[in-house]
């Protein structure tokens, strides 16, 4: 839409001439014969300059621009004054301090007019320009905040899902580890030996990539908090080695790997991590290879005194990748090819986090491969030598100074099974609490020391049976709170978090170790020593 101009003269002959003056312009021309008609047009339409004459019958351009400033819709419009009492000094001041931005004399110079009104015309086109720039961001940023609150919504179900399906995969988890923990410290033969201790590193190794299936958005925020630690390199990939070896047998074919022995026996950077990835690319290669062989191996390709570059390498004689497949790689939910998910099964989410994990540790990663001539995946990692240091010697957990009167609260038959074996290894008695509120039921009657809580109880979460224990306790003035441990299959940060604000002192995943159950009695045995 063209700019418009209000131009007000009670003389034809006068509106005339200015409208010749502007027959060049891009802009519309509204005449008005008096102020009051100048009044009423400035109320219907927006105008980007107007041009008013001061001698008029009835209403002067003075008091018709004294009630456009005084308007909303007119007050900052710009108003030139044109007229033949120009050389009356108190007429043109006047007309300045009445609003107007310009007092040009009759008889007009066409030149100096058109100068005028050409900037004013210029600066409403770029108000305009401005005007539907700034409603376009409003219109972009209501856009955003609705994509935002469908995000948080998307966010909030998700978390939801994955807590739902942490308790669900890690309470089975929680029976066949802590059995199987069990079931290793009975006399075996050297071979039941090595397959309960395949089943426990299959059944931990699990249970980390578990962690991150079920904490992917973490992972994309980089929120994940990597470890720095030494660690024997060599024993890292033997631990892998034993846990694969029998899938590759499966297949019938060839597994190897080799470390080149340059690379230092004690290494520093986060294992855990390193065990992911790795296991993650020897269990894709063995599961694409059908015959011939898969072998991993590391090599050292720098180093700079304790600085090491390290380069990890998986090679099968598998199925390949084609150049279409390889686009597809390391990107979350996708497989190289439509039918891998039907024949071989996965998520598509292994290397999509193997590439997060490697970006994290600030490496690389990636593939060489062609379609039905194997695959070579790869990552490199920058990592540090350590000095050989003699671990202390985790010596098993005795009775504490006291006898504490544990109290187990858990729903499930298997999970109460490994808890209360697990305290028996470790030599302690307890009693068992089918739900919240049978929990809260028994510690009243019998005070106990240790509270070994689950979350998600019928009658009674765990959270709400802490509540009402630590309600009982300040109810009746008790020197020492007992010490109460969530032990859940929940793993998320902010179950963590809930479970201290309610009162807890601990917080334990499932699958637990007796290590870590007798680290929380060690705990619990100092609150209630023996004076």
């Amino acid at each position: 839409m063209r700019p418009k101009i209000l131009i007000v003269d009670d003389l034809l002959e006068n509106l005339i001439s200015l409208e010749a003056i502007f027959e060049d312009f891009e802009i519309d021309l509204v005449r008005a014969f008096s102020g009051e008609e100048a009044l009423k047009h400035s109320l219907k339409d927006d105008y980007a300059l107007v041009i008013l004459d001061v001698q008029m019958p009835g209403m002067n351009g003075y008091e018709t621009l004294e009630i456009m400033r005084q308007r909303k819709k007119t007050k900052y419009v710009p108003v030139i004054f044109v007229s033949a009492i120009h050389h009356s000094y108190q007429n043109i001041i006047k007309g300045i301090e009445t609003g107007a931005v310009d007092f040009i004399p009759k008889p007009i110079v066409p030149e100096i007019l058109k100068g005028k009104v050409r900037v004013f015309v210029d600066l409403y086109l770029q108000q305009k320009k401005l005007s539907s720039v700034l409603t376009e961001m409003a219109e972009i940023t209501r856009n955003l905040e609705i994509e935002k609150q469908k995000a948080i919504l998307t966010s909030q179900s998700k978390s939801t899902f994955l807590a739902h399906m942490t308790h669900e995969i890690r309470s089975p988890l929680n029976g066949v580890i802590g059995l199987s923990r069990l079931l290793h410290k009975t006399p075996l033969n050297n071979d039941q030996q090595e397959l309960i201790d395949i089943i426990i590193s299959s059944g931990e190794n699990l249970v980390q990539i578990i962690n991150d299936l079920l904490d992917l958005s973490k992972i994309e925020s980089g929120q994940i908090h990597l470890e720095f630690i030494d660690f024997n390199l060599n024993d890292l990939l033997n631990k892998i080695f034993q846990m694969m070896k029998y899938k590759a047998t499966e297949h019938g074919i060839a597994f190897r790997y080799r470390l080149s022995p340059e690379i230092p026996s004690i290494v520093s950077g986060d294992p855990l991590r390193i065990t992911q990835v790795l296991t993650n690319l020897v269990n894709n290669a063995i599961k694409f290879t059908s015959q011939g062989s898969v072998e991993f191996f590391v090599e050292q390709i720098n180093r700079d005194r304790d600085d090491l570059q390290v380069l990890f390498k998986v090679k099968d004689t598998g199925i390949g990748i084609s150049d279409h497949g390889k686009s597809l790689l390391f990107k979350e939910f996708s497989q190289t090819e439509s039918t891998i998910a039907r024949q071989y099964g996965g998520t598509g989410l292994g290397l999509a986090i193997s590439k997060n994990l490697v970006g994290l540790m600030k490496g690389q990663i990636g593939v060489r491969s062609e379609l039905n001539e194997g695959s070579e995946f790869w990552f490199m990692l920058p990592l540090k030598s350590a000095e050989l240091k003699i671990p202390e010697i985790l010596k098993p957990v005795e009775k504490a100074p006291v006898h504490l009167k544990i109290l187990v609260a858990e729903d499930n038959m298997i999970s109460q099974k490994v808890a209360k074996l697990t305290l028996k290894h470790l030599g302690f008695d307890c009693d068992v609490a089918q739900n919240g509120m049978e929990a809260y039921n028994m510690f009243i009657k019998n005070d106990y020391h240790l509270v070994l809580m689950d979350i998600q109880m019928p009658e009674l979460d765990g959270l709400q049976s802490t509540a009402m224990i630590r309600a009982y306790e300040r109810d009746e003035v008790k020197g020492l709170s007992a010490y109460i441990v969530a032990v859940t299959a929940n793993a998320m940060i902010e179950d963590k978090e809930r479970c201290l604000l309610a009162g807890m002192d601990s917080f334990m995943s499932k699958p637990f170790t007796d290590i870590e159950l007798g680290l929380l009695l060690t705990k619990a045995g100092k609150r209630f020593k023996e004076v």
